[in-house]
């Protein structure tokens, strides 16, 4: 079966990623204005009119500016936890009863499966996920200050991550950000930064040879090259050589990745700079 995978932007400015699994396919979280999400599927040939599902991660608008949006103009069903819908409700506008689709556990949409699990952020009840399509797992980790041991060996072995790697310390400190925002972006409630995504991704990596996005980089704080060498030193000490053991680069708040075939393992090709895919 055909599974593959695209982000469609990534960072504060907005967020969207996209699944498909045989003849079903979904979006998860839609942060950017219908329209321009309309532009950016339509760059890699994708029909807005095939999305079968939205799914939400939690209520921040950088996460489902376009979700309200897409689901009327397309009668695409939202789905998300009880306390996401309560704090997104009035923020996504008039939906069809019938599209509102609260979620207590696992569920499928056609060929995808979904696992959803707890994150640690500052919103009502927010979540990652963990999709299961045939024998192929593909993991999304991102808006979240740490991941519990238990929560990572969940997500050990996975065919593609999607994991955040949102700032450099050092940048962020030294910045122009007030402080409060500082203390909240390194908290525990806030987000993984380059350092923690180093550490934590040589426990999450297989044998498989998976794809690694780095997301959710931050414009003031980060940028690709850096985050792309701060996770590459800590994999190389691990042991891991990109291109051998994996494929790495970063997500982009204003262009999309390239569409991964995740049901085939895709040997990388010569990147331009570090990051790049």
């Amino acid at each position: 079966m055909k599974v593959e995978t695209a982000v469609l932007a990534s960072g504060s400015d907005g967020n969207s990623t996209y699944i498909r699994a045989g003849k079903f396919s979904v979006l998860i979280d839609a942060g950017l204005s219908g329209k321009e999400l309309e532009r950016r599927m339509n760059s890699l040939g994708i029909d807005p009119t095939s999305i079968d599902a939205l799914l939400i991660t939690h209520e921040h608008n950088d996460h489902i500016k376009g979700v309200g949006v897409l689901s009327r103009r397309y009668n695409i069903p939202i789905f998300a936890n009880q306390g996401t819908w309560s704090g997104a409700e009035k923020k996504l506008g008039k939906i069809k009863k019938e599209n509102r689709r609260v979620f207590k556990g696992d569920f499928m949409i056609g060929d995808l499966g979904f696992i959803p699990y707890q994150v640690s952020h500052d919103a009502e009840d927010p979540v990652g996920y963990i999709c299961r399509a045939a024998d192929k797992k593909i993991v999304l980790a991102t808006d979240t200050g740490v991941l519990a041991a238990e929560t990572a060996a969940k997500l050990k072995g996975a065919d593609l991550f999607i994991l955040e790697s949102n700032h450099d310390l050092e940048m962020l400190m030294t910045g122009s950000y007030p402080y409060f925002l500082k203390n909240r972006i390194k908290s525990d409630d806030g987000h993984l930064s380059n350092d923690a995504a180093a550490k934590l991704l040589p426990e999450l990596l297989g044998d498989n040879f998976p794809t690694v996005i780095l997301a959710h980089l931050s414009k003031e704080n980060n940028n690709p090259r850096v985050a792309y060498i701060t996770v590459n030193n800590v994999l190389r000490e691990a042991g891991f050589e990109v291109d051998r053991d994996l494929r790495m680069g970063c997500a982009d708040q204003d262009k999309t990745t390239p569409l991964f075939r995740v049901d085939k393992k895709c040997r990388p090709v010569k990147k331009k700079s570090a990051g790049d895919f």
